[in-house]
């Protein structure tokens, strides 16, 4: 995920580039993820990714209904399955 090289790790300012310009969207997009996955497991947190993977077509009826934080984690949950299918194929 992250490089092992010192400057490279330095180069992705994770708190600076991401979370400091959004420090109201991720607490809502982990209310999000915390009703979702209450709604699934009980109240284990987690993201059970073989239970849904239309997050397109989910992201898609949230925009419909103006559900912002629900179309932010269904962007970034399509993300992750991207990151994850490109770290698949580079092992």
């Amino acid at each position: 995920m992250l490089p092992t090289d010192s400057q490279q790790r330095k180069d992705i300012p994770i708190y600076r580039g991401f979370i400091a310009y959004f420090p109201d969207a991720i607490v809502e997009v982990t209310k999000q993820s915390v009703a979702g996955s209450k709604q699934h497991h009980g109240d284990d947190v987690w993201w059970d990714k073989s239970k849904s993977s239309d997050e397109l077509d989910a992201l898609m009826r949230h925009m419909l209904e103006g559900d912002w934080a629900a179309v932010a984690w269904r962007a970034m949950a399509n993300l992750q399955r991207k990151c994850d299918a490109l770290q698949h194929k580079e092992m």
